[in-house]
């Protein structure tokens, strides 16, 4: 392992380099961000993206300290002869956190608790106001008869950040890990 992974705790080193997705150009990014700064919580996930013809990979590393929410994304970047990639890092002070939600669906909620019962798919979302969505369509209007352009209306939503993992795609312990990063994400969130 390069000397990025070892500055890095032991766990959060090990994932990111068991991925085998440019693991010490990841490794470094993540450290460099993270300085001196002892790691709170942290998740990692690999997933594919669709591009055109193309399948690509995505790693994403999200580190949880006492005072920030570092965000890491890395992505292949024209895939070709010759690899390249793009990696960005982003520093978000958790004071600057405006939501952090936690959605679970649950298989057999009668019997949840029991072996019977299991979390099979998570949604964190966190937001701190960088990025905007807005879902606009037309107002409907109740007369069926109607061709008048009645405008539009629509909903904006934050979304900073969405991570979903699910039982069936990613295992059941990465589902564990994200709500242990979730849980661990809302206590240090709601002191800032």
């Amino acid at each position: 392992m390069s000397s990025s992974v070892s500055r890095l705790p032991a766990d959060l080193g090990a994932e990111i380099h068991a991925c085998r997705y440019f693991p010490e150009l990841v490794s470094d990014s993540v450290a460099m961000c993270l300085g001196d700064e002892q790691v709170v919580a942290h998740l990692v996930q690999q997933e594919a993206t669709f591009n055109r013809d193309e399948i690509q990979r995505h790693l994403s590393v999200l580190v949880l300290t006492a005072t920030r929410l570092l965000v890491s994304h890395t992505d292949e970047n024209e895939p070709g002869a010759s690899a390249q990639a793009l990696t960005t890092t982003e520093s978000v002070p958790l004071g600057k956190i405006n939501s952090v939600a936690l959605s679970q669906v649950v298989s057999n909620a009668e019997r949840y608790g029991s072996r019977h019962s299991e979390v099979t798919e998570t949604w964190l979302a966190i937001a701190w106001g960088t990025m905007r969505r807005v879902e606009l369509e037309p107002v409907q209007c109740a007369d069926p008869n109607c061709e008048a352009d009645h405008g539009m209306t629509g909903i904006l939503a934050a979304e900073d950040l969405t991570v979903r993992i699910s039982a069936a795609a990613d295992g059941p312990e990465k589902v564990r890990q994200l709500v242990a990063f979730a849980t661990a994400m809302q206590r240090v969130a709601s002191n800032s």
